[in-house]
């Protein structure tokens, strides 16, 4: 049993044990001391403040510690490529405490890439971060996701819902729906009912529809709803 979104988060990446229950990641169950090592190798995890995931004040110090524990090898390559793809191999040999909070959380992601995760979880990554390092975050997750990461994303932020695929909706704990983003304009009375804001572009989108106006949305991102709108009006 878990009572919140970080709790059940801990739980699949084994960094905490279920109270009741059972957790399988790839038949590996969480309960099983020795299938840890391979979860931690399986399961990557950030956390919504980087400032907390980070151990040591050199960049490559702090990566290298926990691919030395994970008995990864090559792990001086496997750093630098994890860096390059976040853009930020320029702070290789960086102190942790000169960058900003956006490139430290930049840095735990690339930590976490760098052990080669089947997944990856962020816990509420751009709760401290300002907006534009919430936009370099945002293109970072979608260009993970063009490279087949599956990505358990977890947010209070209710337009971050639209990067995902599927939308997972916890309440005390509980699971109280499930649905495919692309089936988000039939959920509009769930998040009414449930006292969940609407997103801004699935508001505008869902109006428009009700005066006969259908868009045919499918990534919903904000350039392909202005594009499909003028359009129209053209």
């Amino acid at each position: 049993m878990v009572h919140g979104k970080s709790t059940l988060a801990k739980v699949i990446a084994g960094l905490e044990m279920p109270t009741k229950g059972q957790v399988f990641i790839d038949e590996i169950n969480t309960l099983d001391k020795k299938g840890f090592l391979n979860i931690r190798k399986k399961v990557g995890m950030v956390f919504q403040n980087p400032e907390n995931q980070i151990l040591f004040n050199n960049v490559f110090d702090d990566i290298a510690f926990t691919m030395k524990n994970l008995n990864i090898e090559n792990y001086k390559e496997k750093i630098e490529a994890a860096l390059k793809k976040l853009d930020m191999e320029k702070y290789l040999h960086s102190e942790s405490y000169d960058l900003s909070l956006g490139q430290k959380q930049r840095v735990t992601i690339a930590g976490v890439i760098a052990t080669d995760p089947k997944y990856l979880i962020l816990d509420e990554p751009t709760t401290m971060i300002d907006p534009q390092g919430k936009e370099e975050i945002y293109k970072l997750i979608q260009k993970l996701r063009s490279e087949n990461y599956t990505i358990i994303y977890i947010t209070n932020f209710i337009d971050e819902i639209l990067m995902s695929d599927r939308v997972v909706v916890l309440e005390d704990g509980e699971v109280i729906n499930n649905f495919e983003k692309n089936d988000i304009l039939n959920q509009i009375e769930f998040l009414k009912e449930h006292k969940i804001k609407i997103p801004e572009m699935v508001e505008l989108v869902f109006k428009l529809q009700k005066k006969g106006i259908n868009l045919n949305i499918d990534k919903w991102e904000k350039q392909e709803i202005v594009d499909k709108i003028i359009n129209i009006i053209e």
